[in-house]
């Protein structure tokens, strides 16, 4: 049993895409594998097994190890919902929120709780992949961290520090994290990874023999460019603003980027239909007039980014659109935009408040500490699915008659108007079914391609395992996880 951890020179290095692909790698050699990361910080999440969430990467890294997903694969979740505050989600379930104010203190005092889930995984396998948050080289958050060096010496696990060469300056980027941190921090350290190289690798020995010098790490490896990462679901909100404007497409699907949208990987399966394309639309642009539907996602703090959506001019855009007699289809948080109010009396998501909807939906929301964590089935639009619920509150109303889903266990999901334009749904996960993507798509008069979104992304990790396995030492990797270290740490840290 052992355990190796990827940590970053920053954050979007690639760590989350290195730790599924050594993952898939790790299990077609015939090893029991299983993904952890102690602390998280992201709105896009899923609905594990034993009832609770963890990150979406963690779900997408569990896929990759083939079992499924655990709330100790990811014990502490922090999920922004405004500027200075996240909600706190610990082995799953709701715990609170923190703030500037306390977030330090709260978070070391987490260290007993993420060491227990980490133990329970080390005695159920052969090797942990562990992947870290953010930097080590944010000094100014080494106190009471648990996501990076923190972890890595009360847990004895040798770190591997992945650089991104893509954005630029990876020489400094290492050499300079060797140089800032805590020198037992540093001693963690065993080698570093170079990550998303373009072009011949040969190109960069002198500078990947430098840094090897420089920093007294040995290099695993330098990973290519890996197009098939486009194909997996994504976790942080910092890729959307990465798309091409739309083109000369024959059906055109809007999503509009919140601050705070959250499980926008709803829409990544749409991207495998060649007649559609999906827009995401950035803060300062319009919903583009052409959309044939519109699709408003789900958000970690629905009536801040319903006042957002009102201060891009959003909602102009979608009541005009809904004029013209075209579709929208609004996804939890998106779904209650859709209604005539949304009341949050005890100031769940901030200030206790009710704000009013875009009034496209005869439904009223109401917000509750309960959150909803379950997995789904049913039928919707005449097509079977498989999803997930996640939602804190409940919306009712008069188009809740018309309810968009019919769920296996009896219950009714969601809205429909009457005349039958304007679709609300509670449940995550619905366009995965390749028969829900086509009775969508249909009543855009657009065709489905009956692309598998699943197989999809197997065949995704396959590829990304495979490029692993070609351009990464792993042989030394597991090596690595099996010398793992006696360092005594705070707070539960074994000796």
């Amino acid at each position: 049993m052992g355990a190796v951890m990827l940590q970053g020179t920053g954050s979007d290095v690639g760590k989350s895409v290195l730790v599924a692909g050594l993952c898939r790698a790790l299990v077609k050699r015939g090893f029991r594998v299983l993904p952890f990361k102690p602390q998280n910080m992201s709105n896009n999440a899923a609905v594990t097994g034993d009832g609770g969430e963890i990150g979406r990467a963690q779900a997408l890294q569990a896929i990759a190890c083939g079992v499924e997903p655990h709330t100790d694969m990811n014990p502490v979740l922090l999920k922004p919902q405004a500027d200075r505050t996240s909600q706190l989600i610990v082995h799953g379930q709701v715990r609170g929120t923190l703030g500037a104010g306390n977030f330090r203190q709260a978070r070391g005092s987490l260290l007993g709780e993420v060491m227990a889930s980490y133990d329970r995984l080390r005695r159920a396998c052969d090797i942990v992949v562990v992947e870290g948050a953010g930097s080590p080289a944010e000094i100014n958050l080494r106190d009471g961290d648990i996501a990076n060096m923190g972890f890595a010496r009360a847990a004895g696990v040798p770190v591997v520090l992945v650089g991104d060469i893509d954005r630029g300056g990876v020489i400094a980027a290492i050499v300079g994290t060797r140089t800032i941190i805590d020198p037992a921090d540093a001693a963690m350290i065993e080698g570093f990874i170079i990550n998303k190289f373009r072009g011949d690798p040969a190109l960069f020995a002198d500078g990947y023999a430098q840094i090897e010098s420089l920093s007294g790490w040995r290099g695993f490896g330098v990973v290519p460019w890996l197009n098939a990462t486009a194909r997996l679901p994504s976790e942080d909100a910092v890729v959307l603003g990465r798309g091409r404007a739309p083109v000369g497409v024959r059906k055109l699907i809007a999503c509009p980027i919140l601050p705070r949208i959250s499980n926008f990987d709803d829409l990544d399966p749409l991207k495998l239909e060649d007649g559609v394309e999906l827009h995401m639309v950035p803060p300062g642009q319009p919903i583009p007039a052409e959309a044939a539907l519109i699709i408003l996602p789900g958000s970690k703090a629905t009536i801040a980014d319903l006042a957002a959506l009102r201060g891009e001019g959003w909602d102009i855009d979608i009541l005009g659109h809904h004029r013209r007699g075209r579709l929208i289809l609004g996804l939890c948080g998106g779904y209650q935009m859709l209604g005539k109010s949304i009341a949050d009396p005890d100031g769940l998501e901030g200030p206790a408040r009710t704000a009013s909807g875009l009034g496209l939906l005869d439904v009223e929301t109401t917000l509750h500490a309960h959150k909803a964590l379950r997995s789904v089935s049913g039928i919707a639009m005449g097509a079977p699915f498989q999803g997930y619920e996640m939602h804190m509150g409940q919306a009712s109303g008069p188009d809740t008659e018309r309810p968009f889903a019919r769920l296996s266990d009896g219950r009714r999901d969601g809205a429909i108007n009457a005349a039958g334009t304007v679709f609300g749904s509670y449940v995550h996960g619905l366009l995965a079914d390749v028969e829900q993507r086509r009775a969508l798509l249909s009543r855009m008069n657009a065709e489905a391609g009956g692309m598998d979104y699943g197989s999809s992304v197997q065949a995704a990790l396959d590829e990304i395992a495979s490029a692993l396995e070609e351009h990464l030492d792993i042989d030394a990797l597991v090596a690595l996880s099996r010398a793992e270290q006696s360092v005594s740490g705070p707070a539960g840290g074994r000796a």
